[in-house]
């Protein structure tokens, strides 16, 4: 059997809005809230925390521990080996990237991404949702061969490639095979819509989200359940919208592919 580890990367000395994924949201902490959504798939995965060596990290552990999910520690900036590291602890094949500041990420976006990966059986090396977006922002779910992951911690250099993780594949097209999977609904949502958590706008967004929506007995609400509501309330929208379009891949991605996007297959999931 193919072993799927989806890495959760976390700290709490996030710069923007320190110690965010310790934030209360619908009473309990940010990460846990988003971990019950990840869990919440139907793909079979474990599921990882990689946190940092930092003491102040030891509280992510209590985090993942109280999730009953793994977890492991590793460099604090070095993203990409923590990853790798991660991986090799845990013997997987497959590595899902998540980052930890996505708090209402949809469990069926996870299930459709992985998915669209392990049904082309070895073909990708990468497949994403990312390249290009489609989907609200904070979604964000990458696919990576073990052997693709290894191969970029021996060789990346670069800082945005050991901070970021994946960079050093998706910006290889002509080296690595890559895929990406549409929402499909003919327009960029990341444009428009705002669900990552950087800013105290956003917290603020999303702890709202999480009071209109989230119930004891049906806890993981997905993203159409989202989106009517911000139809019905558009002002919430307004809360973060300054911020929209504003994350480092897509300033990475205007700086690099100004001649256009590197060659990638769209898969159908």
């Amino acid at each position: 059997m193919t072993r799927v580890l989806v890495v959760v990367q976390a700290r709490m000395s996030s710069t923007r809005l320190p110690g965010k994924i310790a934030l209360d949201v619908a009473g309990a902490p940010m990460l846990a809230r988003q971990l019950e959504r990840i869990q919440a798939a139907r793909t079979p995965f474990e599921v990882c925390v990689a946190t940092s060596h930092e003491p102040l990290d030891d509280r992510v552990v209590a985090m993942a521990e109280q999730a009953g999910v793994r977890w492991h520690r590793g460099a604090l900036h070095d993203c990409l080996a923590r990853h790798a590291s991660a991986a090799r602890e845990a013997g997987a094949d497959v590595v899902v990237k998540i980052p930890s500041d996505c708090p209402l990420i949809d469990p069926g976006i996870v299930d459709r991404v992985l998915g669209a990966f392990l049904a082309a059986r070895g073909a990708y090396d990468y497949v994403s949702n990312l390249r290009p977006a489609s989907w609200p922002d904070g979604n964000d779910v990458e696919v990576m061969s073990r052997d693709a992951l290894e191969c970029a911690d021996r060789e990346a250099t670069r800082p945005i490639d050991r901070e970021h993780t994946t960079p050093f594949l998706w910006d290889q097209p002509g080296r690595f095979r890559l895929g990406n999977v549409d929402w499909g609904v003919g327009v960029d949502c990341s444009k428009s819509h705002r669900f990552t958590v950087d800013y105290p706008e956003d917290y603020v967004f999303v702890r709202a989200v999480f009071h209109e929506l989230y119930r004891i007995a049906n806890p993981v609400f997905r993203l159409g359940s989202i989106l009517r509501l911000l139809a019905e309330r558009p002002r919430l929208l307004d809360i973060n919208q300054r911020f929209v379009g504003g994350s480092w891949e897509s300033r990475h991605r205007s700086d690099l592919w100004t001649a256009g996007l590197p060659s990638t297959d769209h898969l159908v999931a």
